[in-house]
């Protein structure tokens, strides 16, 4: 059994007025919700559970998505309280229903011809980055990809994290001597648990060259309805 977890908690403020009322991974996209696109792909690759991690409009996830049968799949649902995690925090709230084995993570406010079946079942370290050329709003990008395929935080050329990646549920181990203590429900970002893995060459990544958005204010979303 392949797990997947959905990061879908956000409030989406950049959206906004759309995400007043409707979540970001909800909103329609070329004539279906961002979240459906990638439970299609997910799908395909051999995914047949799913945890969705929530907290803005956190009821209208089940309301829209049900249990998951439609796709093929279990889906779960992760509520992270009214407050969201950020996606380190996210992750490890979502871990006791991902289980023991590497599981598939994607942000729920992108879009992308990615074929999700390419990704590794198991990453040869803790995690696997799918990477995309650095988009025009981000052109400083975010990490660098070596000849041997591993995922560095300095280095060129850079190339942009796509919000797609292959984990190992160890990379959360030892988050706090990472990220300090955080009082009640632990909210942190992954990037330093990312960076403190990559010191010790143990992030594997690929160079992903399709199509690929973030869909992150309503210009992008408009620009993305208008591609052929």
């Amino acid at each position: 059994m392949r797990h997947a977890l959905i990061f879908a908690a956000g409030r989406g403020e950049r959206m906004r007025p759309l995400t007043d009322h409707t979540p970001k991974p909800l909103l329609t996209v070329r004539g279906k919700p961002l979240i459906v696109w990638h439970l299609e792909k997910l799908a395909a690759a051999g995914v047949n559970y799913v945890v969705v991690n929530t907290s803005h409009l956190a009821e209208q996830f089940p309301a829209a998505l049900g249990d998951g049968s439609r796709w093929g799949l279990r889906i779960r649902y992760a509520y992270e309280g009214e407050e969201p995690l950020e996606t380190g925090g996210g992750m490890l709230n979502a871990l006791p229903l991902l289980g023991s084995e590497p599981f598939i993570a994607v942000s729920g406010d992108i879009w992308t011809d990615a074929d999700f079946t390419a990704l590794p079942v198991e990453p040869t370290g803790l995690a696997h980055l799918l990477l995309v050329d650095n988009p025009p709003h981000h052109p400083e990008g975010d990490f660098a990809l070596d000849t041997q395929g591993l995922v560095h935080d300095a280095g060129v050329p850079r190339l942009t994290f796509s919000g797609i990646g292959v984990y190992r549920p160890q990379l959360l181990q030892g988050w706090r001597e990472v990220v300090g203590n955080a009082e009640g429900p632990p909210r942190f970002k992954l990037a330093p648990l990312l960076r403190a893995a990559m010191a010790n060459d143990a992030v594997s990544g690929s160079h992903f060259r399709g199509m690929w958005t973030d869909v992150g204010t309503p210009q992008r979303l408009a620009e993305l309805e208008s591609l052929p």
